[in-house]
């Protein structure tokens, strides 16, 4: 499973396991988790979902998707992608 480090806005570096990504209306969302579900399977985690507000050649920006609307969106599109596995629950 990917792993992928992200700054906050206070400059602290947060690591994350990508459980899924999808592209709605051109932009980039990744589902994350700070423990891989690989591994933690009987362990509950939260998950969070980022959203790529900049890409260059080199590097992409990703912010916390934090409306409520957006979040409640993505979160149906992400169940339906992740419906065969323990990830998500319905």
């Amino acid at each position: 499973m990917e792993k992928i480090a992200f700054e906050s806005e206070e400059g602290e570096v947060l690591s994350f396991f990508v459980i899924e990504e999808t592209k709605l209306n051109g932009t980039r969302y990744l589902m994350v988790s700070e423990q891989d579900p690989d591994l933690s399977e009987d362990v509950e985690g939260d998950a969070t979902i980022l959203k790529c507000v900049a890409s260059d050649d080199e590097e992409e920006t990703y912010e916390f998707v934090e409306d409520d609307a957006e979040w409640d969106a993505l979160l149906s599109v992400f169940q339906e992608l992740l419906i065969d596995t323990d990830i998500v629950e319905n």
